[in-house]
């Protein structure tokens, strides 16, 4: 809250619903990283791989990301600017990050 006070349950709830993954937002999106979540992983590679790999190309808690482009067919896979630097990444393992 922009008075310092504590967010109640309610409030609370209302943030949370913000959050939307970054496979789901639409090109131009812009905005930042709430948390990588990979328990729901539907990949060949583990959920604890996928979670390294995205943390090594620095998909952490705080960053700042923009979809540039998506490709033509199927939207897949997508440009992510993450801080300064440029990623493609596939629409599924991006479901695993979580943006406002």
């Amino acid at each position: 809250m922009q008075d310092g006070t504590v967010m109640n349950g309610i409030d609370q709830m209302l943030v949370a619903e913000r959050q939307v993954p970054l496979g789901t937002a639409p090109r131009g999106f812009s905005g930042r990283i709430d948390a990588v979540n990979t328990a729901d992983a539907s990949s060949g590679i583990s959920a604890a791989e996928i979670e390294r790999r995205l943390i090594e190309l620095g998909f952490v808690e705080g960053a700042r990301v923009e979809i540039l482009h998506e490709g033509l067919i199927g939207r897949d896979p997508i440009a992510v600017r993450i801080n300064s630097a440029t990623v493609a990444l596939r629409r599924r393992e991006a479901m695993a990050i979580l943006v406002s």
